[in-house]
């Protein structure tokens, strides 16, 4: 299993997309949602990010939104 770790918020329709993607093909993933521990706000924009989601994986490159063709490498 890979290690995931999506950033996310609430009433997110992007972050709810993707969350369903990844849960619909089985991976594994770490939710940290900036509503609920606003550190990860100055986290993300130290990194260069201004909106969620942000999925990182450890031998990926971060994907930026709700993007199915770039989560799709993901997929074991």
């Amino acid at each position: 299993m890979k290690n995931v770790v999506i950033y996310t918020k609430n009433g997110c329709i992007q972050c709810k997309m993707t969350k369903r993607y990844l849960k619909e093909h089985q991976i594994g993933y770490e939710e940290r949602n900036i509503n609920d521990d606003p550190q990860y706000v100055d986290y993300l924009k130290d990194l260069g990010f201004r909106s969620v989601p942000v999925v990182m994986a450890k031998e990926a490159n971060p994907i930026i939104g709700f993007r199915p063709d770039a989560l799709k490498s993901l997929v074991v």
